[in-house]
């Protein structure tokens, strides 16, 4: 369990997460559980405890502590304190009932007030919100250090990945004029295949046999387009026409192709350090990847 875990037990009991409506009883009773939680944590235990068996023994101690005072709350409202505090611990806090969602395409997130999600390629306002800017940057910082990348006043925009795959975009003040503003794309857990997007009408089938017979040929392919108009989930579909026996090196500022075959290297870029050392461009590594012996070569964005 890395130290970075420690620090977000420890800040974690001024975030506890909650809509206006659940009312000041629950937000007082689940503040005060949630202090007492963090003070009965032995931290180096924390370390190295793996995370699902750190949320097992939380959900456990929580719910007997709700159990054993008999506090004021049914079991709807004990369920949903023991999920919201594991939530704060363990994970990034109000994002994750929309990241267990599977119906939600995109989280947009404009302060810590305001958050939208598009189901069916329809907006709609969320029912969260984050306690304040400064719990919103946590989150942030939490999944962009995860992948080794940093945001602050001196470098104001990331592009990141979730741990599902999922592409995590941040821009903060003073870009941002009204706080911190997340956007994050989700990607099925499940790519389509190239006989579902024929089905959908999203591909002709002579097109298709054309891409087809071009990725068999190695020939260079180029996919374009705008926000959200179907490039990734086209040239996943695409990678399914390289034989399985090659190998495939992709190359992306933030890994987010989901490829089926058993040999692919997938290579990251890196941003600067502090110190305006250390950045990896994708030039960079197409130039690596040349001497890896690749069959293929994929570069997420140009």
């Amino acid at each position: 369990m890395s130290s970075r875990l420690i620090d977000r037990v420890r800040n974690a009991q001024q975030n506890v997460s909650g809509d206006e409506s659940s009312g000041d009883d629950f937000a007082r009773i689940k503040g005060d559980l949630h202090k007492e939680i963090v003070g009965s944590l032995d931290f180096e235990q924390v370390r190295k405890t793996p995370r699902e068996e750190l949320k097992a023994r939380l959900r456990r101690s929580l719910s007997d502590t709700i159990q054993n005072r008999q506090l004021p709350l049914n079991r709807a409202e004990r369920d949903r304190m023991v999920d919201e505090i594991l939530d704060e611990i363990t994970g990034l806090g109000p994002l994750e009932p929309l990241l267990d969602d599977d119906s939600i395409t995109d989280i947009l997130i404009n302060g810590p007030d305001t958050v939208y999600v598009e189901r069916n390629g329809r907006l709609e306002r969320a029912q969260c919100r984050f306690n304040s800017d400064q719990h919103l940057m946590q989150i942030i910082d939490r999944v962009v250090s995860q992948v080794g990348r940093r945001i602050d006043e001196s470098n104001p925009m990331v592009d990141a990945r979730l741990a599902d795959g999922s592409r995590f975009n941040a821009i903060i003040p003073p870009l941002a004029l009204d706080g911190p503003m997340v956007s994050i794309r989700r990607f099925g857990r499940r790519p389509l295949t190239s006989d579902e997007l024929v089905q959908g009408g999203s591909v002709p089938k002579p097109m298709l046999d054309l891409l087809h017979a071009a990725t068999r040929a190695r020939l260079n392919i180029l996919v374009s387009g705008g926000t959200g108009s179907g490039k990734t989930t086209l040239l996943n579909c695409m990678s399914g026409f390289i034989p399985d026996d090659q190998r495939i090196v992709t190359i992306e500022d933030a890994a987010e192709l989901q490829l089926q075959q058993r040999h692919v290297v997938r290579l990251e870029t890196r941003p600067p350090n502090l110190e305006g050392n250390g950045r990896i461009t994708a030039e960079d590594l197409l130039r690596n990847a040349l001497r890896m012996r690749p069959d293929r070569i994929i570069v997420g964005e140009i």
